[in-house]
């Protein structure tokens, strides 16, 4: 790895709010950890390259430029309201531009299946339908700031 790749490695995980990320490479071995951690950056060689581990199921996957949809983790939270949580990790956007409309506003009604906002996951834009029908009773997250997962984003009055 590079200087300016190491860069843009530490650039990711501070606009994604991720808590650390190890990678090991060629004998190279870098630890980062993020504004979650209140660590700085480490890194340091290796003796031996380490190939790195494969992931038994990818967050999101793009296949001829397409958007993929991902699912949107429920949860009751009370008898009159569900909330509605990111089932991953990145920014948070509530249009899919800055010119473009809000896909949903207080007061919305939303059927199951539409568009509810975006997240954008290491350059990837997921559009995110909603699982439940009803109204939209309160935005929990602001436009283009970073999400975790199982981050609550909306509250929704069942239908």
């Amino acid at each position: 790895m590079n200087n300016e790749e190491i860069k843009e490695l530490i650039k990711l995980v501070s606009k994604l709010g991720l808590g650390k990320v190890e990678i090991e490479k060629d004998g190279f071995k870098i630890n980062i950890k993020g504004p979650n951690m209140g660590v700085p950056m480490t890194y340091s060689p290796v003796s031996a390259p380490i190939p790195a581990p494969v992931v038994a199921q990818p967050v999101a996957s793009v296949q001829n430029d397409r958007q993929v949809e991902q699912p949107v983790k429920i949860v009751a939270e009370n008898a009159n309201t569900i909330t509605v949580k990111s089932t991953m990790i990145g920014t948070f956007y509530r249009s899919s531009g800055p010119d473009k409309a809000p896909f949903v506003e207080v007061g919305s009604e939303i059927k199951k299946g539409d568009k509810i906002c975006i997240i954008e996951a290491m350059k990837l834009f997921n559009e995110i339908e909603s699982e439940v029908s009803g109204k939209i009773v309160k935005v929990l997250v602001d436009d283009a700031t970073p999400v975790e997962f199982d981050q609550p984003l909306f509250l929704v009055e069942p239908a």
